[in-house]
Order: C-alpha cells, then structure tokens, then sequence
C-alpha cells in the first residue's frame, strides 16, 4: 500500500502564502499524475493542479498565476505553493498519487489524509 503524508496547512490572513508538502511512501514502482484537490464546506472535491512525471502542469483557472505545483521526483514528494490566498481558497487540499506498486501490474489512485488551510482576517 502507497501512503501519502500531507503538511504544511494552517491558518493565513489574505494575501498570505503557505507551502503544502505531500510524501509518498511503500513499495513504489513508479509514479505517474500527483496531483493537488481542494474541497470547502458544501461543496464538491474538485481539482486545484497536476503534475506528471514528464513536468507537465495544469491549474484551475482559479488559481492560475497564484499557485505553484512542483514535484521532487528523488523524494516522491510533491509541493503546492500557494500565494496571494484569498478566502475563497480556503478548504480541505488532498493530495493524490497515481502510482504502481511491484506486487501489482496495474497503476492505482492513493489519496492523502487532507490538510486545512483557513484564509481569513
């Protein structure tokens, strides 16, 4: 089983930034998409960026210009980097990996446990 350890939420006054660190771990063959999903109170779990192993990157438009999704390849690890946050940002971030284990001829989708970030004044 892939585990993926989240960090680096917390509470922000707008304008603020913060770093969200998401490490894979287990008997990982390889990695494809990591990817980075938010989720507010009452609505549904949507899709903030991805990465895949090639460099590509995708953003909501909502977020384009602020955020920043990196990954470390050597670590399994990715970060989102999150700037000028308003309070519409503000939500449960998941991350997710998309990655095959040796045991196991198909890749999988692994989820993170989910970190806040509250954005307010």
């Amino acid at each position: 089983q892939v585990q993926l350890v989240e960090s680096g939420g917390g509470l922000v006054q707008p304008g603020g930034s913060l770093r969200l660190s998401c490490a894979a771990s287990g008997s990982i063959l390889s990695i494809n998409a990591m990817e980075w999903y938010r989720q507010a109170p009452g609505k549904e779990r949507e899709l903030v960026a991805a990465a895949t192993s090639g460099g590509r990157t995708n953003y909501a438009d909502s977020v384009k210009g602020r955020f920043t999704i990196s990954r470390d390849n050597a670590k399994n690890t990715v970060y989102l980097q999150m700037n000028s946050l308003k309070p519409e940002d503000t939500a449960v971030y998941y991350c997710k990996c998309n990655a095959r284990e040796w045991r196991f001829r198909m890749a999988y989708d692994y989820w993170g446990q989910g970190t806040q970030v509250t954005v307010s004044s």
